[in-house]
């Protein structure tokens, strides 16, 4: 047994790789990415053949985890908490298919939008498709709850969803590790042949199924080690804190909580504790960090007549992430914060590294967008070029989810504007922009797009992007005509070139794709540093 250092992400990995992962998929995305990188970059996962290439985007990922799953292996699929979202048809219907060897689910939320476009709660997914779910309070409970998910979800027939949250992610602690499990051998057999063939028929049979395990998995809740009841002297309150909010309020109580709390770990919710808490106690305070999931629920079914205070009522924010102070407060305790911004430093916006090709492409755009289609639209998408957004650019007009620069300048083109121009980066093209390359062709709708194309997925840290070296083929591939395929070199020198080849394709009554092309400077100076080790 050791102990060591990690991040929330790393515990999890970590965790993961000990209880005999075979497979992890994934596609970059904050906060979830140094799950998958520190698999990568893990010894005992070299040596045990763990996969652990990223995948084109979350939906991929999760079907080939369910299909790692199929053969009786254990495998892990990771993604932010809009991932979920592009994941949730196989994500969803895995609940009913259930599963083989153990899998997990990792979903990173991000409460207060750190680097994201909303505050989506991923717990509601887990009530959602009617599996377990688990939510760490600390890094040395990610590390367990990986480690031991796997045997639960192979127990229960089901995924397991685990929800983290930003803070959880990417702190530090120190982390005691178990013993190495061994892989599962591949294992095909079952008591259901056909429990993956979801026809209607059997699909309605095994959703009865999965509807019978609901009162087996509350059981299961109610005897966690991760859903803790702490009775406490003073009964005017009981509190309810999940995952790390538990944390956050024990800072206001290093001796020990004042009123009952239940600790909540695990769900779905363990009925008897808080049936528990509600006899016990005058009123209820729910602390969550996200949306108010519990709270909400609370409010539904107990019908006990008892106050439920938490993010509806005004108690705590109803947006943003926790922290101990917004606990504190919430609980009566005075506190004094610790770290208050400094009057003199102020906020620097985020903005395109110095000499990133997104920049180049950009300055030609704007300057002939602006200069000779006073009518154009920029519909732009995620990626380190929606910074064009900001000065000194001011150059897009929409960034809404991956994939959705396509298709909402096809919409836009549809509905008369002209000229309609879509910029995306190479690695969002190969997760979810591909269809809606596919829709303009079938129509020949007049647009743009331009694929910004770094060869790399920048905004995450540098890793693998799908397309790279492909582009041009699949954009051929799709029904793109070659001449309208065009490649240009994002350098100032080439400026004059690249207007030229812009102006031609914006004229162009039909479908355009322009690749400026050119690597993106940070993963250039990791590799130059590495060749000179």
């Amino acid at each position: 047994m050791n102990k060591q250092l990690l991040l929330g992400d790393e515990a999890i990995a970590q965790g993961a790789i000990d209880a005999g992962l075979s497979g992890i998929y994934a596609y970059p995305g904050t906060p979830s990415t140094e799950i998958t990188e520190y698999v990568q970059q893990s010894p005992v996962a070299r040596e045990r053949n763990i996969h652990c290439r990223w995948s084109s985007n979350e939906k991929t990922a999760m079907e080939a985890a369910l299909g790692m799953s199929f053969v009786g292996k254990r495998s892990m699929v990771c993604m932010k908490h809009v991932g979920m979202n592009v994941a949730a048809d196989c994500f969803v219907n895995s609940a009913i298919t259930g599963v083989r060897g153990g899998l997990m689910v990792v979903a990173a939320d991000d409460p207060s939008m750190h680097s994201s476009q909303n505050e989506q709660d991923s717990r509601f997914y887990g009530n959602f498709a009617l599996i377990p779910m688990l939510e760490p309070s600390n890094q040395q409970e990610a590390y367990d709850m990986a480690y031991d998910g796997f045997r639960f979800s192979e127990e229960t027939g089901e995924p397991v969803l685990m929800r983290i949250v930003t803070r959880l992610a990417h702190s530090r602690s120190g982390v005691e590790a178990k013993a190495l499990q061994p892989q599962n051998a591949m294992n095909m057999e079952g008591s259901d042949p056909k429990q993956f063939i979801l026809l209607p028929g059997i699909a309605r049979r095994r959703y009865k199924m999965l509807l019978e395990k609901q009162a087996g998995l509350v059981r299961a809740s109610e005897a966690s080690p991760y859903n803790v009841y702490a009775d406490g002297p003073n009964k005017k309150m009981g509190i309810i804190a999940c995952g790390i909010a538990y944390n956050y309020l024990m800072e206001s109580y290093p001796e020990g909580c004042e009123y009952p709390v239940l600790k909540i770990g695990q769900y779905p919710l363990p009925e008897k504790q808080l049936r528990q808490l509600v006899a016990d106690c005058g009123e209820i305070l729910v602390l969550e960090d996200g949306q108010p999931v519990v709270e909400k629920m609370l409010k539904g079914y107990l019908g006990m007549g008892i106050r439920v205070k938490g993010r509806t009522d005004g108690t705590l924010p109803p947006d943003g992430e926790l922290n101990p102070d917004i606990v504190a407060r919430a609980v009566g305790k005075d506190f004094k914060p610790f770290f208050m911004p400094s009057p003199i430093v102020e906020v620097r916006p985020p903005a395109l590294c110095e000499g990133c090709g997104h920049r180049d492409m950009y300055t030609v755009l704007t300057e002939v967008l602006r200069a000779e289609y006073p009518t154009h639209k920029v519909f732009s998408d995620i990626g380190c070029y929606t910074l064009g957004a900001m000065a000194p650019f001011n150059a897009i007009d929409s960034c809404v989810d991956m994939g959705a620069s396509i298709t909402m300048a096809k919409g836009a083109a549809d509905g008369g504007l002209r000229p309609a121009v879509a910029v995306i980066g190479d690695s969002t093209f190969t997760h979810s922009g591909m269809t809606g390359l596919l829709d303009c062709v079938n129509e020949n709708t007049p647009v743009t797009i331009v694929i910004s194309d770094n060869e790399t997925t920048a905004m995450t840290g540098g890793q693998d992007s799908a397309g790279t070296g492909k582009l041009e083929a699949i954009c051929i591939g799709l029904g793109v005509r070659p001449e309208h395929v065009r490649v240009v070199v994002p350098l100032k020198k080439n400026y004059e070139e690249m207007k030229q080849v812009l102006r031609e394709e914006l004229d162009y009554p039909g479908v355009s794709v322009i690749i400026p092309r050119r690597e993106c400077i940070q993963t250039l100076a990791r590799k130059k540093r590495a060749s000179k080790k």
